[in-house]
């Protein structure tokens, strides 16, 4: 496969702690990698991987000893830099009704399609980084994935999962047959019942700026504003290859307000948000 990449986005968190970890496995022209990205709230490191060790399944991503998928994680990763292990166990999933990318989902030569396995779900288990103790035993967790060629150019993301729901939003600047165009997906999971915000559903971008971006789908508002960002370096990919350095805050300060109707069903800050800000 020429240029391209694909790889899933699996988030835990403690009261104090977070671990989000990237399994990949991208090609440009002839060269064929694969990796593990570990980011915590303190740290973040790439581990990269000949392509033989890598194999994924309907269900799992292997890569060497590493597994990952829906019943959870097992890390065993040592380098000279690093020593990883651990195990953490997945409970119920909660994917979305139906697929984040839409009737996009069908169009071909798309840049990048995104994909979001489960909103919420709990997590057991502990992972020793290097020593230090990432323990997990009434922890929550979130699964997404990415596949394509490169990540936008310009873009928004923020994943938050809170007491009584979880919220992930993307916007980002969409290259299509010639055009450009600010598309945005996004899902709220507010007391058991899920919103889709869309461009296929007439969602639309109406402030970004000051690192705050506010949308808006009809009685649907909702806004996202960093207040302390807490930036570590990822690699993401540029056809395929992954060259491009971006920043994202796993676990930072933000404020989320959500509004139907013009009535507020909820409005917090929180230290425990996760947070993309690929804008100028």
């Amino acid at each position: 496969m020429h240029g391209s990449f694909y790889g899933w986005y699996l988030k835990c968190q403690s009261d104090t702690q977070t671990l989000a970890v990237i399994p990949a496995v991208h090609s440009a022209g002839r060269k064929r990698t694969c990796s593990i990205q570990i980011i915590t709230d303190n740290d973040a490191w790439t581990v990269t991987f000949p392509i033989d060790v890598f194999q994924r399944t309907k269900k799992n991503i292997f890569i060497g000893e590493n597994r990952f998928g829906e019943k959870g994680i097992r890390l065993a990763i040592h380098t000279p830099q690093m020593n990883i292990r651990g195990k953490l166990d997945f409970g119920l999933l909660c994917p979305l009704k139906y697929d984040i990318m839409g009737p996009f989902a069908f169009v071909p030569f798309m840049e990048c399609r995104h994909s979001v396995w489960s909103m919420h779900h709990s997590v057991r288990g502990n992972v020793y980084i290097n020593g230090q103790k990432y323990s997990f035993h009434n922890g929550w967790g979130y699964w997404e994935g990415d596949r394509g060629r490169s990540f936008p150019k310009e873009y928004i993301w923020t994943q938050c999962c809170f007491s009584s729901g979880s919220l992930m939003l993307s916007v980002a600047d969409i290259p299509m047959a010639g055009i450009h165009f600010t598309g945005v997906i996004g899902a709220v999971l507010w007391q058991g019942k899920e919103y889709r915000m869309a461009t296929y559903l007439g969602a639309r971008v109406v402030q970004i700026q000051n690192k705050m971006v506010r949308v808006i789908q009809g009685s649907l508002e909702l806004e996202v504003r960093l207040l302390e960002a807490a930036e570590r370096p990822l690699k993401a990919p540029a056809k395929g290859d992954m060259v491009r350095t971006i920043h994202e805050s796993a676990s930072c300060r933000v404020f989320y307000r959500f509004r139907k109707k013009n009535r507020t069903l909820f409005a917090f800050e929180t230290d425990k948000a996760s947070l993309e800000f690929e804008y100028p």
